[in-house]
């Protein structure tokens, strides 16, 4: 009787981990089938001091993830799925208060603009105050630079600082960095302004103060009331007479700081925690609708204007997304509201991993087949762990084994086939990402493209000068020549923490660029191009841009 009193344990313990998996989303009937099937063949895991058969191999699971995440990517499918993004993109041209905004900036540089002035980067954390000089495309030395720059931290009681408290504060932090460059009271200082918080643009230099969050209490009482007047008002009191000439967002910042390098740049692209591109196009391409109210004198002067795309709204019904893009997807409070960034943002791709390592661990038996507790909460595996263990290209994966296990310590120590599974993960998910990007770059290429050839007839416009305004230690400007350069090669600019630092990311990224280019029936290229500091230099071209005058 012994033989067969060992043979029913076995049976209840394998029904025991056959209904285990079943509860964790498995077939019963496929666990106990394989069980019978071949029992000695299954890889043995304890679990809670329970073994448990794992489904499939490692192995198994990494070629099913490559082709989930990268199939789509393959062939002519990433030019198809292009395709697809253009159309949303041109239809989103008329429609949609959202997305596909045009600012009130329609000036690029021309590289001709000289002097020293005043920029702010406002952000969630640091003010930033800097006197830019900018010296002309064609120079000896760097065409821009900041000579001086101060930053101060945005502590948590300064955000708790309500209505003009702030605005007062920061007057103050003004004051201190160009108090000595100022002559005379009288002198009217031109500023550009970074502002990373939502606002309500009515002008170039005018918008209306919405809500900051992020801990903010600035907008108590203020909401609705103009941006550029209250921090006039504030310098005012230090005796500091400034004009916000110029208020930009990170993506069109990032633009202008290299248009004013290269006349060849017409998109700046951000890829750091979140994602945007803005782009210079035809005015003509958009509906009237889409430009509110603002005045017919706008009109008269503009044919192109930069826009801000709102990137990561795009790509709903079109993404290629995988059981674990659905997860993130089905737990995020606004599931529909930003596709694309949900596959390309630096603050995502370390979630859709996670997904992906719950899953492994529990059908193949990944990491001792227990996940690591620190891994359990959404949105606990950093992606910029992930960039470290991506980077980590040697045969024993040493900095990347250390980097996983201090961070998510496991009960199991990992093994070096642990890491390499996760390593290889992060690459298909990074890689995805880099590839979706590509294709939202050569989307709005050849759409500007299609929406120059569109445009009638142009008639160069001159902007308005501003003989009013005085532009810190400028000097007179030359002649301005309207310069005309073969469009070659397209810039896009770029900056943010993924694109900047993820290993072999902007390699990749370009690549798959260049193949997209190749497919196209318009000449050209276009190439990735950092733009360091792009916040402040953007703010400061912005200014040039609207303050020099035509002579």
């Amino acid at each position: 009787m012994q033989p067969l009193t060992s043979a029913m344990t076995t049976f209840k313990k394998s029904l025991l981990a056959a209904l285990k998996s079943f509860l964790r989303g498995r077939s019963f009937l496929q666990a106990l089938f394989a069980f019978w099937i071949s029992p000695k063949t299954l890889k043995e895991h304890q679990v809670g001091g329970t073994k448990v058969y794992p489904s499939r191999t490692i192995e198994e699971f990494l070629r099913e993830a490559d082709k989930l995440l990268l199939g789509p990517l393959e062939g002519d499918r990433l030019h198809m799925y292009s395709l697809d993004l253009k159309n949303q993109f041109r239809e989103r041209l008329h429609t949609h208060a959202e997305c596909m905004l045009p600012s009130f900036n329609h000036l690029l540089p021309t590289g001709r603009e000289r002097g020293q002035y005043l920029a702010l980067d406002v952000g969630g954390s640091t003010l930033r105050v800097a006197l830019v000089e900018l010296r002309g495309r064609g120079v000896t030395a760097k065409e821009s630079e900041i000579i001086r720059m101060v930053s101060f931290k945005i502590t948590s009681e300064i955000k708790k600082l309500e209505g003009m408290s702030f605005f007062d504060w920061m007057a103050a932090r003004i004051f201190e960095v160009v108090h000595k460059d100022i002559s005379s009271e009288k002198d009217l200082i031109p500023m550009g302004l970074a502002w990373s918080f939502p606002v309500e643009q009515v002008s170039l230099g005018g918008g209306l103060l919405l809500g900051m969050g992020k801990g903010f209490l600035a907008t108590n009482g203020l909401l609705g009331q103009d941006l550029g007047e209250l921090i006039r008002f504030a310098c005012k009191k230090q005796g500091l007479n400034v004009q916000l000439t110029a208020i930009v967002n990170d993506s069109s910042a990032t633009l202008l700081s290299q248009a004013y390098v290269h006349g060849s740049t017409h998109f700046g692209l951000i890829l750091g925690t979140g994602t945007n591109i803005a782009v210079h196009l035809p005015v003509s391409a958009f509906s009237r609708v889409k430009y509110g109210n603002r005045p017919e004198s706008w009109f008269e002067f503009a044919d192109h204007v930069i826009v801000n795309t709102e990137l990561g709204m795009f790509g709903k019904d079109i993404l290629p997304l995988t059981r674990w893009d659905e997860l993130l997807n089905a737990n995020h409070p606004r599931p529909e509201f930003q596709p694309l960034e949900h596959l390309l943002s630096g603050f995502y791709l370390g979630e859709i991993c996670r997904h992906a390592i719950v899953e492994a661990v529990e059908t193949t038996g990944l990491l001792g087949g227990q996940l690591p507790p620190s891994l359990e909460k959404p949105y606990s595996l950093d992606t910029e762990i992930l960039s470290r263990i991506e980077a980590d290209t040697t045969p024993t994966l040493e900095k990347a084994l250390e980097d996983f296990t201090t961070h998510y310590p496991c009960a199991t120590p990992p093994t070096i086939s642990d890491i390499n599974a996760i390593r290889t993960l992060a690459t298909f998910i990074s890689r995805r990402s880099a590839a979706l990007l590509a294709a939202s770059v050569f989307s709005l290429w050849e759409l500007r493209h299609e929406t120059e050839a569109e445009q009638a007839v142009v008639t160069p416009k001159r902007a308005p000068s501003n003989d009013s305004a005085i532009v810190l230690s400028c000097p007179p400007i030359d002649d301005r020549i309207d310069e005309v350069e073969a469009e070659v090669s397209t810039k896009v600019a770029f900056n943010g923490s993924v694109i900047e630092h993820y290993p072999r990311y902007r390699e990749t990224c370009q690549h798959y660029i260049d193949d997209l280019v190749s497919r196209s029936e318009h000449t050209g290229s276009i190439d990735l191009v950092p733009a360091l500091e792009s916040s402040i230099l953007g703010a400061a071209v912005a200014i040039a841009c609207a303050t020099t005058p035509e002579v």
